[in-house]
C-alpha cells in the first residue's frame, strides 16, 4: 500500500484503539472512583453499564447512518462528541454526571465505529489490501484493550481523572489527522420519501431494551421481573422494526442483507467469540484480584500478555488466511479457545502464575485467529453503499457479545454462591459459548463464497478509494 493508504489506515486503526483503551482503562479506575466520589454500589456499576448501553444501543443505527448520511461526516462528528464527553467525565463530581457522560461517549463511539470500520471497506480493495487492514485494524483493537489494562492502572495511581482526559488527548490527535486524511466523498443522494424516522426510532428503541435486558443478567434472579420485561418490550419492538421495514420504500436496514448466510454466521460467530473473551478475561480479574489479591496494576501486568494478539493478527494471520481461508482460521481460534478456557476450570487457590500463562497465552492467540478473519467475512461480498450497514451489524453482535459475557459470568459467579466453587462454575459459561461458536463456524467449511449482495434502488455512489 501507498504512504497515504497507511497513514490512513493508522488514523482508523487510532480510533479503535482509543475505544479499546478508554473501556479498559475505565475498567481499572472504578473502584477508585468509586471510593473518591462516594458512589454506591449500584451507581458505581451504572458508570460501566452506561457506556454499554449507549454503544450497542445505536450501533445499527450508527452504521446505517454512516451509508445514508456520510461516511466521513459521521467519523469526525462522533469522534468529536466523544473527545468533548470524554472530557466532561473527567470533571465530574456527582455520579450522575459520570453516567450522562459515560452514555452519551457511548453513543458516540456506535457512530464513530462502524463508520470508522466502513471505511476501511471502502477506501482498500476487496481481497488481500483489504483483509491486511482488517487484520490490522482487528490487531490494535485488541491491543488497545490489552495496553488500557496497565495503561489505567498507571493512570490511577497519578489520578482517577487523567482515564478520561488521556483519551481527550489522543482523540484531538486522531482528529487533526483525520480531517486530513479520511477522503471526502460524493454528498449522498437525498433519500427518496424522507429518512426513514420510524425504523430508525423503532431500531435504537428495540436495541435499547435489549441492551438494558443484556445488562441486567449480572443481577441474576433479583429483580428477574424487570429483566424479562425489558427484553420482552424489546423483542417486539425488534418485530416492528421488521414490519415497518417491510413497507418502507427506503429503509433503514435492508431485510435482503439478512438473508445472506455467510454475514449471519460471521456475526454470529462473533458474538459468540467475544462474548467468550470478555467473559473469561472478567473471571481472570476477580480471580487475581479478589480471590488472590492482586492490586490492579498486578492484575494488568499479567493479563498482559493476552495482548499477543495485536502482534500476531497483523503478521501471521494474513498468511493463514491466504492459505487456508477465513473460515479455517476462524474454526482454528475457536477450538484453540476451547482448549484455552477448559484448561483454567481445574484453577486452585493457589495457582502459581506460571500455571495460569498456557491459558492466558493460548487465549491471545485465538483472538488473533479468530476475531480479524470475523470482521472480513462479517463484510465481505456486500455492496459498497451497504458497508456502513454490515459494519453496523457486525459491531452491534461483538457489543451485545461483551455484554452478554460478562453478565452471564457475573449471574452464575454470584448464583453459584461467589468463591472458587463460584469462579469455576462461572468459566463454564465462556467455554460454553466459544464451543457453540466453533458449530456455528464449521458449518460453514463447505459453503460456496457468495456474491456480492444486490444493493437496493437508487443508492448513492460508493465512496473514492485511496491508492494502494
Amino acid at each position: 500500500m501507498s504512504i497515504r493508504a497507511w497513514s490512513l489506515l493508522l488514523v482508523l486503526c487510532g480510533t479503535i484503539f482509543l475505544e479499546g483503551i478508554d473501556v479498559a482503562m475505565l475498567a481499572v479506575a472504578v473502584p477508585t472512583i468509586r471510593a473518591d466520589l462516594g458512589l454506591g454500589t449500584g451507581t458505581a456499576a451504572w458508570v460501566m453499564s452506561a457506556y454499554v448501553l449507549g454503544y450497542a444501543g445505536f450501533t445499527l443505527l450508527g452504521g446505517r447512518a454512516a451509508d445514508l448520511l456520510g461516511r466521513r461526516r459521521m467519523f469526525l462528528g462522533w469522534l468529536a462528541v466523544f473527545l468533548v464527553f470524554s472530557g466532561l467525565g473527567g470533571l465530574a463530581e456527582e455520579g450522575w454526571t459520570l453516567i450522562v457522560a459515560r452514555f452519551v461517549t457511548g453513543v458516540a463511539a456506535a457512530f464513530m465505529t462502524p463508520a470508522a470500520l466502513s471505511i476501511i471497506t471502502t477506501s482498500y480493495a476487496e481481497g488481500p489490501q483489504r483483509n491486511q487492514a482488517l487484520l490490522v485494524f482487528a490487531g490494535t483493537a485488541a491491543g488497545g484493550f490489552s495496553l488500557g489494562l496497565v495503561i489505567g492502572g498507571l493512570l490511577t495511581q497519578l489520578g482517577w481523572r487523567w482515564v478520561f482526559f488521556a483519551p481527550v488527548l489522543l482523540a484531538a490527535a486522531i482528529l487533526a489527522a483525520a480531517l486530513r486524511l479520511v477522503p471526502k466523498e460524493p454528498r449522498p443522494a437525498p433519500a427518496k420519501g424522507g429518512f426513514d424516522l420510524g425504523g430508525a426510532l423503532t431500531a435504537a428503541g428495540a436495541m435499547l431494551l435489549l441492551a438494558y435486558g443484556v445488562v441486567r443478567l449480572e443481577h441474576g434472579f433479583e429483580g428477574w421481573q424487570v429483566t424479562a420485561a425489558a427484553v420482552a418490550a424489546g423483542l417486539v419492538l425488534a418485530g416492528a422494526l421488521v414490519a415497518v421495514e417491510r413497507r418502507t420504500a427506503r429503509p433503514l436496514v435492508r431485510l435482503g442483507i439478512l438473508r445472506k448466510a455467510s454475514l449471519i454466521r460471521a456475526d454470529l460467530g462473533a458474538l459468540l467469540f467475544v462474548g467468550s473473551f470478555f467473559g473469561f478475561q472478567f473471571m481472570a480479574t476477580l480471580y487475581l484480584q479478589e480471590l488472590r489479591g492482586w492490586s490492579s496494576l498486578q492484575t494488568a501486568l499479567a493479563l498482559l500478555v493476552m495482548g499477543i494478539d495485536a502482534v500476531l493478527a497483523p503478521t501471521l494471520t494474513p498468511r493463514l488466511v491466504a492459505r487456508f481461508g477465513n473460515a479455517k482460521v476462524i474454526l482454528g481460534g475457536f477450538v484453540l479457545a476451547v482448549g484455552s478456557y477448559a484448561l483454567f476450570l481445574p484453577v486452585g487457590p493457589d495457582w502459581s502464575y506460571a500455571a495460569m500463562f498456557p491459558t492466558l497465552l493460548l487465549t491471545g492467540l485465538a483472538f488473533a485467529l479468530a476475531y480479524g478473519p470475523l470482521t472480513i467475512a462479517g463484510t465481505e461480498g456486500i455492496a459498497e453503499e451497504e458497508q456502513g450497514l454490515a459494519s453496523g451489524l457486525l459491531t452491534t453482535a461483538t457489543q451485545f457479545g461483551s455484554a452478554v459475557g460478562i453478565a452471564a459470568v457475573t449471574a452464575v459467579y454470584g448464583i453459584s454462591g461467589g468463591g472458587l466453587d463460584g469462579f469455576r462454575a462461572a468459566l463454564v459459561v465462556p467455554l460454553a459459548m466459544v464451543a457453540l461458536g466453533a458449530v456455528v463456524t464449521a458449518t460453514g467449511l463447505r459453503a460456496r463464497p457468495a456474491g456480492p449482495v444486490e444493493p437496493a434502488a437508487d443508492l448513492p455512489d460508493p465512496a473514492t478509494r485511496v491508492t494502494a
